[in-house]
């Protein structure tokens, strides 16, 4: 976060105009750069209505020739976003990119971990993100639903975000905003209505009273074993059906030749084939015992079952050395048996060998039954749906995922119940009616919609989670079903590639409300423009939220103080939107302004006096001896402006000391 040109100056290329590429306009946008995009062919029509209007420059070529580059005066380039949906491509134009520019930021999309560390060290200033991955955490913790709004890791702590209907006498109900606070959780936001919803943080008074059905949003430190939403004793094990209860003379009741024929209708081609060789073969072996008994008698000391099993089995050379037939009606019933065994039994041996093939010689374990009630379905279980199915796995949620391909791998996620082939009859299989969640996450958009409406006419009360692509779509989606949870995977993941392209460090990020809100870690430099600051101006300055800071070689503090000011070195993670990276991104420049005082009235003793002075000091970085004199002459007004939570906390902490005093605006 070092000094850069102004917004309006600086340049941000785009390399690849698809789904992400067009997203990523959009949202670099809001930051009031100028963006130029490379495509290969001119797009005939957009995916995002409108998006050709929003670049400055558009330029048909290859991204890989320095031709194209030089088109699009690469060297006046702050940052490169290479987002084509070839990995080959993203690689060999980071790399052609370094050499015509040598301090650009690189964002690449690449699903290659190992790739992107090389990357990094050889290229520097280079950052990898696979936009599945980033996207994939929205999905799992949309489908969690309840209280849950998102979670990340932060130095090996779980750290949570919750929303917390206040109900009559709840731990939180007629207590005072800042007494949410503490050492591991922090207030992001309060909703008194029904029907608020967030804007941006900060945006409440930190005396307010807490209010019945009152909303508020946190987050907290907590141990991600224990998030498990549990409801009452849940009996995930179907229930067994009973077979064999009716009385001994069940047999009489039942009509069997109706029974048998209709499992013959019922079942496969392969299934009738496989029961009518094992009938033929038993066949083959009755009667083909009973004419060797009759041809051959006492006459060979080589049994008659043991004779037509051999034959059967290709065993006739042997038939031939042990018996030594002289008869031809021997012969030829040896030869018949011999060829009926290498028809009908051959084609037992193929069926077995095809079944162990498909198996890949792996011994998986069975998988769990489906749960009966408060379980996450997800549809089409591909990259995001098989990488939100992890994320989910590591919360202890009950799942069953539909696989809509034939050919994915069995040995997929084997610890979760797994159906495929007919999605009609696979819905019917997984207790959609009892469902908690509901996550259509297909490459077919049409079908994830179809899905999700299908299984809201199941189920109205389920937590309906739709992935799509296209921003019209998503939009009108949002409208005829306000209640499910419509989200673009590209658009969730632009927002991170769009922080990643100003330097920062995007670590994780999470859907609140209709915004999404980015973990962000800023190290800062010698010549960075908010060295000095205090945590509560960059807080309330800029609208973000400190989360952890730390001074190397010290461990990271979770929650720090807001005293703990910015100097060279230091590491700051923050919660942020897109608003508040703009905002920082700016400066200095960018800061709100304080339009608060505080008035201090009195101070009983000689040790509230000094007390005081030095929360004076520590709280609003006011130098220590003038607020010794400040303090000795009272009433004074404290003429450092401040915010006005920050006021608001100075003043509780002066009454602590037995120091009065009072707000007062500028």
């Amino acid at each position: 976060m070092g000094e850069h040109k102004p917004a309006t100056e600086e340049r941000f290329l785009i390399c690849g105009l698809g789904g992400l590429g067009q997203q990523c306009v959009i949202a670099l946008k809001q930051f009031g750069v100028k963006v130029v995009g490379i495509e290969l062919v001119e797009p005939k029509s957009w995916r995002i209505p409108g998006v050709d209007k929003l670049l400055d420059e558009l330029i048909i070529g290859d991204c890989r020739q320095n031709s194209t580059f030089e088109r699009a005066k690469i060297e006046l380039c702050r940052a490169v976003l290479i987002v084509t949906s070839d990995e080959l491509i993203n690689a060999e134009t980071a790399i052609a990119v370094r050499q015509l520019n040598k301090n650009a930021r690189l964002v690449v999309r690449s699903t290659k971990e190992n790739l992107n560390q090389l990357l990094e060290e050889q290229l520097s200033n280079y950052v990898g993100y696979d936009p599945i991955h980033l996207s994939a955490a929205s999905f799992a913790l949309a489908a969690l639903g309840g209280d849950s709004l998102g979670f990340f890791n932060l130095n090996n702590n779980w750290l949570g975000v919750f929303q917390h209907k206040v109900r009559d006498r709840d731990i939180f109900h007629r207590r005072q905003l800042f007494e949410i606070n503490s050492g591991s959780r922090k207030l992001l936001c309060y909703l008194p209505n029904k029907y608020d919803a967030f804007n941006c943080f900060y945006d409440w008074d930190s005396e307010t009273v807490i209010k019945e059905d009152s909303t508020l949003i946190y987050v907290e430190q907590f141990d991600r074993l224990l998030s498990k939403q549990k409801k009452g004793a849940i009996n995930n094990t179907p229930k067994k059906k009973q077979i064999w209860k009716e009385p001994a003379n069940i047999f009489n009741q039942i009509k069997i030749r109706k029974k048998f024929l209709d499992y013959w209708h019922s079942g496969s081609q392969i299934r009738r084939l496989v029961i009518v060789s094992i009938l033929v073969t038993i066949g083959l072996v009755t009667v083909g015992t009973i004419l060797f008994y009759v041809l051959v008698g006492n006459s060979t000391s080589v049994n008659p079952l043991y004779l037509t099993i051999s034959l059967l089995l290709g065993g006739y050379a042997d038939f031939l050395y042990s018996v030594q037939p002289n008869s031809i009606i021997l012969q030829f019933l040896a030869l018949a048996l011999a060829v009926a065994g290498t028809a009908f039994v051959g084609v037992l041996y193929a069926l077995a060998t095809e079944k162990l093939l498909s198996t890949k010689f792996l011994f998986s374990k069975k998988r769990s039954p489906v749960p009966e009630e408060e379980h996450i379905v997800i549809i089409g279980i591909k990259r995001v749906g098989s990488k939100a199915a992890k994320i989910l796995q590591q919360f202890n949620q009950p799942l069953v995922a539909i696989a809509l391909e034939d050919d994915f791998d069995d040995n997929h996620l084997p610890d979760i119940p797994l159906f495929k082939g007919d999605l009609n009859q696979s819905l019917t299989k997984v207790n959609l009616s009892t469902a908690k969640s509901v996550i259509a996450t297909s490459e077919d958009e049409m079908l994830n919609v179809e899905m999700g409406l299908k299984a809201l006419k199941i189920n109205p009360k389920s937590n309906l989670v739709i992935r799509t692509f296209g921003q019209r779509l998503s939009e009108n989606l949002a409208q005829i079903l306000p209640k499910a949870q419509i989200i673009s995977a590209y658009a969730v993941a632009a927002e991170a590639f769009a922080g990643a392209a100003f330097g920062e460090n995007i670590l994780d990020l999470f859907r609140l409300h209709n915004q999404t809100v980015l973990v962000t870690e800023y190290q800062f430099t010698e010549v960075d423009t908010l060295n000095g600051l205090m945590l509560s101006e960059i807080a309330y300055g800029y609208g973000v939220v400190p989360i952890l800071y730390q001074k190397p070689p010290l461990q990271g503090e979770l929650m720090p103080k807001a005293y703990k000011q910015i100097e060279p070195g230091i590491s700051l993670t923050v919660l942020a939107t897109i608003d508040g990276l703009k905002r920082m991104e700016a400066g200095r420049i960018g800061i709100y302004p304080k339009n608060w005082q505080v008035v201090i009235q009195s101070a009983n003793t000689e040790e509230a006096k000094f007390e005081g002075a030095n929360q004076i000091a520590k709280i609003s970085n006011y130098p220590l001896d003038k607020a010794r004199e400040l303090i000795n002459n009272l009433p004074q007004t404290l003429k450092v402006p401040l915010y006005k939570l920050q006021a608001q906390h100075l003043i509780r902490v002066l009454q602590k000391h037995q120091v009065m005093g009072i707000l007062k605006r500028i």
